[in-house]
């Protein structure tokens, strides 16, 4: 037998019963000009539906949160000791390099955790440095410049249009219809706009035209593409790049969010098997482990450039990776679970084989009990 907290009380659970901890950040409210606050809020929502999509069962899940920068959150999984750790922290005081401290530290307290290891998250998060490693293993990515100060962008010798993103972020955060541009003042604008705004290097790529397709993977040894999803660009974009911008993923009154819409893809049998071996390979170039999506746009000649690798995405039941395994039979509690069974597999064999760490059966402390009944 062993303690846990459940609605702040310390509770006795049967040694059968699992113990997960839905760690994330809360630090939406952390910045008062914040370009991601949509991005990181959705965070609390997709732990309120992990939690309820888990809590059946033998298994009990409870939130603690990462407020800001603190770090007194290790004390309470040193003390709690949890059988898994569903990592679903994407930045640590509002910045989103802070993502791959989180597998670090969860590494030293010797805990199992879901979703990648801090140096694959650090790699998909430096696009220039997740390219390089793309191209050095023959994987298609479009070619690219990085600016790291304006006076750079006079240099960049590629084939038009270019689209301009921050090096270093991710969900969209700096990429709007003025990011792809078709001559040198747009591009020195565009470079300006990151520079200004994220205080990191501009990452400038060829714009592929074409259709944008997302693989979603799941599992290690297997691992087993999830029916592919495509975006579907309506009428707003007409005129303007069909890309998804910022707001087209997360400002729910825009017209570029009412019309972008994702739904399957309908793909001969040889473009899809081209897309699939392609993400896999993307995935496997960077390490990255147990779940994730890897965007690609194909070109009106069929050949998948790999734009964007997602480790540890966005898990909301109304986002792509929950829709794509409800079209292969899972629901969100069935998907839930099989996160947690892919991880545990992959940490100690197989999930009845749990390493127990040396607090399992301590008892929680007050503090413990008052951050896990907060969520943090």
């Amino acid at each position: 037998m062993r303690t846990v907290m459940e609605a702040g009380d310390v509770v006795t659970l049967p040694h059968h019963r699992m113990h997960i901890i839905l760690l994330h950040n809360r630090d939406h409210d952390l910045l008062e000009d914040d370009p991601g606050r949509e991005a990181r809020e959705d965070v609390v929502r997709v732990v309120s539906s992990m939690a309820d999509a888990l809590n059946r069962g033998d298994t009990l899940a409870e939130p603690l949160a990462i407020e800001g920068d603190r770090l007194d959150f290790m004390d309470t999984l040193r003390r709690c000791q949890p059988d898994l750790v569903v990592n679903l922290c994407e930045s640590l005081a509002a910045d989103s390099r802070g993502e791959m401290a989180i597998p670090c530290l969860l590494d030293v307290l010797g805990l199992a955790y879901t979703g990648s290891s801090a140096l694959s998250l650090g790699l998909a998060l430096h696009k220039p440095k997740a390219k390089e490693v793309l191209t050095a293993r023959g994987v298609s990515t479009p070619p690219f410049h990085v600016v790291e100060r304006l006076e750079d962008a006079l240099a960049v010798d590629l084939p038009w249009p270019l689209i301009v993103k921050p090096a270093r972020e991710d969900a969209s955060m700096g990429v709007t219809s003025e990011s792809v541009v078709h001559e040198r003042a747009a591009l020195v604008r565009a470079c300006d706009a990151v520079l200004r705004e994220f205080h990191q290097p501009a990452l400038v790529e060829q714009f592929i035209p074409g259709r944008e397709i997302y693989v979603p993977l799941l599992g290690n040894r297997p691992r087993q593409a999830l029916p592919l999803t495509e975006i579907v660009f309506g009428r707003t974009f007409e005129d303007r790049p069909n890309i998804v911008s910022y707001n087209a993923k997360w400002e729910a009154a825009s017209a570029e969010y009412r019309d972008t819409t994702s739904g399957l893809c309908r793909l001969d049998a040889n473009l899809e098997s081209r897309c699939v071996q392609v993400a896999l390979e993307a995935f496997a170039a960077l390490d990255c482990q147990d779940y994730g999506r890897v965007d690609l746009r194909v070109s009106p000649e069929g050949v998948p450039y790999v734009i964007d690798i997602n480790p540890n995405c966005d898990l909301h039941p109304s986002a792509g990776f929950a829709k794509a395994a409800l079209a292969a039979g899972m629901d969100y509690p069935a998907l839930a679970s099989r996160l947690v069974e892919v991880a545990l597999e992959r940490a100690h064999g197989h999930p009845s084989h749990r390493r127990k760490g040396s607090g399992a059966n301590r008892r929680p402390d007050s503090k413990d009990r008052n951050l896990l009944a907060a969520g943090g």
